[in-house]
C-alpha cells in the first residue's frame, strides 16, 4: 500500500507544479489584460507595480507550490523506500496538503471579495477605485480555457490523491 500512497503523492506534487508553470506561460498576458481593463477604469496601470501585484509565477507563487511538491516527493520517496517515517509523514503532510488545497478553492471562490479587502488595507486610494469583478474576470480570461479545466482536474488530483494516501497508509 505504501506504492499506492507514493503514487498519489507524485500526482498531487506535480499537480502543484503545474500552478506556477501555467503562470510562467500565461501571466503576462493576464497581467496585459488587467493593465486593459485599468485602463477602461481609468486607473494608472503603474498601481500594479507601486503595489507588488503579480500574475506571473514570481515570488511565493512559485515557492510555496514548489515546496509543497518537494516535500510530497520527498515522502512519497519515503513510502517506497518502506520508512518507518512513512505513515506518520504522510499522514501530517497528506492532511495539510488537503487543507491548503481547501484554503486556496475558498480563495479562489471568494477571491472579488478578498482583493477588494486587500486593495483597501493597501491604503492607496487609486488602487481603492478599482472595481474588482471586472478587473480580475479581465486577467482570468486571458489565460486558455483549458486552465479552467486543469484547475478543476488539478484540485479532484490533490483531494482525491491526498485521501487515497491517507487511507492507503493506514490499511
Amino acid at each position: 500500500m505504501n506504492t499506492l500512497a507514493a503514487g498519489m503523492q507524485l500526482l498531487v506534487a506535480a499537480a502543484f507544479v503545474s500552478i506556477p508553470v501555467v503562470r510562467h506561460r500565461f501571466g503576462p498576458a493576464a497581467k496585459a489584460a488587467a493593465v486593459t481593463e485599468l485602463r477602461r477604469q481609468g486607473v494608472r496601470p503603474e498601481v500594479l507595480e507601486e503595489n507588488k501585484l503579480r500574475f506571473d509565477a514570481g515570488g511565493h507563487e512559485t515557492a510555496a507550490p514548489v515546496a509543497v511538491a518537494a516535500v510530497m516527493i520527498a515522502t512519497a520517496g519515503l513510502n517506497l523506500a518502506g520508512a518507518d517515517l512513512a505513515q506518520l509523514l504522510t499522514w501530517i503532510f497528506s492532511s495539510a496538503v488537503l487543507l491548503m488545497n481547501a484554503v486556496i478553492v475558498y480563495s479562489n471562490l471568494t477571491a472579488v471579495r478578498s482583493v477588494e479587502a486587500a486593495f483597501r488595507r493597501k491604503g492607496d486610494p487609486e488602487l481603492a477605485r478599482v472595481e474588482v469583478a471586472p478587473f480580475l474576470r479581465a486577467a482570468e480570461n486571458a489565460f486558455p480555457g483549458w486552465v479552467r479545466a486543469q484547475t478543476y482536474v488539478r484540485n479532484t488530483v490533490v483531494f482525491a490523491g491526498s485521501a487515497v494516501a491517507l487511507i492507503a497508509v493506514s490499511v
